[in-house]
């Protein structure tokens, strides 16, 4: 039974998330929304549920399986990713210097802002 919850947590703010983006046509993805309206309510109540608990713990143990159809995907496009190759590649490039900058950035400001603990 606590899996049955858990997993209705998960598919409810999914969907709520799914509602809000379609119904005010965002650009960002439902699941998205809905992983910030789980934030906020495992916030407001200020632990994790048990049986959200099992169900995130189960779901990890299969999470290469995600992985599986990005794998299809580059097969069955390999040709047209060649294509593209050097426009991705620069972009990969890019945005994993800007994330690691901007990390790093934000980081330092954090720890100036604690005192420089750590230093």
């Amino acid at each position: 039974m606590p899996l049955i919850m858990g997993m209705s947590v998960l598919l409810t703010c999914q969907f709520l998330g799914e509602v809000i983006a379609r119904g005010l046509t965002l650009p960002i993805p439902g699941p998205v929304i809905g992983m910030v309206i789980l934030l906020i309510g495992l916030m407001v109540r200020g632990k994790v549920p048990r049986s959200l608990r099992l169900t995130g713990e189960g779901l990890l143990c299969y999470l290469t399986l995600l992985f599986v159809p990005a794998g299809v995907g580059l097969m069955v496009h390999f040709a047209l990713i060649g294509r593209d190759l050097w426009p991705i590649l620069v972009t990969l490039v890019v945005s994993t210097a800007l994330t690691l900058a901007t990390t790093a950035w934000a980081l330092d400001r954090l720890n100036r802002r604690r005192g420089g603990q750590g230093r």
